[in-house]
This record gives structure tokens, sequence and C-alpha cells, in this order.
């Protein structure tokens, strides 16, 4: 190996041992942590259609709930979901607030079968509750792990070396955004009323 081709490889271990690849490392596991968010919603989407058939020969008469949670599923699965998105804090917002509905029409949903105690025996309806429960949970959890590495990309783009790495080689790189909290749940923590 002549002296050159050491120069040459000293100088790629260098550059790769200083940061170089964290930006496209970071938003690549943004970007996988954001599919796997989806992946979840989709999954509630998929369970909401059996949990209402369910509780619709129950509760015939609860049709103002049940026509809720079937129209937020429709809203939900109605929006143009794309990779851009997570750049663009519009289309974010939008998708967070219909997720939101989703989230608020199931919830609504699983406080009127407390009424039905036929319902709440049922096997059918408890593993669809079940699974709907724990989908909530993976849900959280990978919003969370998306979060995370939001937080480590856009970091990545503000601090030294990333940002000397973004200016030269990723001059592209935009920050990704992240969720936001409804202004109902900053304003406090929620009221319960047993009356």
């Amino acid at each position: 190996m002549n002296i050159k081709q050491s120069l040459l490889l000293s100088l790629i271990l260098v550059i790769s041992g200083c940061g170089i690849n964290n930006i496209p490392i970071y938003e690549m596991e943004a970007d996988a942590a954001w599919s796997q968010v989806l992946n979840l919603y989709q999954r509630r989407a998929d369970l909401v259609p059996n949990l209402v058939a369910t509780v619709k020969g129950y509760a015939k008469h609860e049709k103002e709930v049940l026509t809720a949670v079937t129209e937020a599923r429709s809203k939900v699965n109605n929006f143009n979901i794309s990779s851009d998105m997570i750049n663009d804090p519009a289309a974010m917002k939008k998708f967070s607030e219909a997720q939101k509905q989703l989230g608020s029409a199931i919830s609504r949903l699983l406080v009127t079968v407390e009424k039905y105690p036929t319902l709440q025996a049922n096997q059918n309806f408890l593993a669809l509750q079940s699974q709907l429960e724990g989908t909530e949970n993976r849900i959280a959890v990978a919003r969370r792990d998306y979060i995370y590495w939001v937080k480590r990309y856009n970091t990545e783009l503000k601090i030294i070396p990333g940002r000397f790495w973004k200016n030269i080689m990723y001059p592209d790189a935009t920050p990704k955004e992240n969720f936001d909290v409804s202004p109902e749940v900053k304003s406090g923590a929620p009221k319960v009323n047993f009356d």
C-alpha cells in the first residue's frame, strides 16, 4: 500500500468515526419509528369495526356513539399518509387530530359499554377490548420511540459536528415534526365525576 492509499484510508476512517453518518442513520430510525406508529394506528382502525359490530348487537339504541366511532375511523382511513408528512407541521397536526378524535370516540364507546353487563361478559367483546387496550398501549410506546428518534435526529442537525455535516453533505435534511399534546391535556388533569 502506498502513501496516498494509506492517507485515503486514514481519511475515510477519521471521517466515518466523526459522525458523518449520524444524520442519515437517525433519519432512518425516525422514519422506521414513524412506520411503526402508522402500523399500530392501522391495527387500531382494523379492530374498530369488529368492536362496533359486537357492541351494535347489544346497544342498538346507542347509535350516536357508534356513529361517532365509525365516522372517526373513516376520517383516519381517508387521511392521505406520506413519508413527507413528518416534515410538514400542518399535515402532522391534521393527522394527529384525526387520531385523537378516533381515540376519543373509542373511549366514549367503552364508557357506553359499561351500561351493558351482558356485553361486558361476552367473550368476543372481552377479547376485542383487550386487543384494543393492548394496541393503545403499543401506540403509546411507538409514539415514545418516534419522539426519541426525532429528538435525536433534530438535535444532530443543530449541534456540532452534525451541523457541519448537514451543511456539507446533507443540505436537504430538515427537522422532523413531532407529536404535540392537545390543549385539553395541557390545561391540567382530567375531571372525574361519579354523580
